[in-house]
């Protein structure tokens, strides 16, 4: 999956819930918060499905 589209269905997901949703671009990561949860997700063009 496309990162755009990995960033686009989280968005989408926390809008649902009622959640906060923030991408903040750091060194080698987008780090990316929902709520209270915060994650980083790698910058390949390419995301693996598995990948958490």
């Amino acid at each position: 999956m496309k990162r755009a589209a990995v960033i686009k269905k989280l968005k989408q997901a926390a809008k649902k819930a009622g959640k906060d949703f923030e991408v903040t671009e750091l060194t080698n990561h987008t780090g990316i918060r929902v709520g209270s949860k915060r994650s980083t997700l790698g910058r390949h063009n390419e995301i693996g499905v598995i990948t958490r």
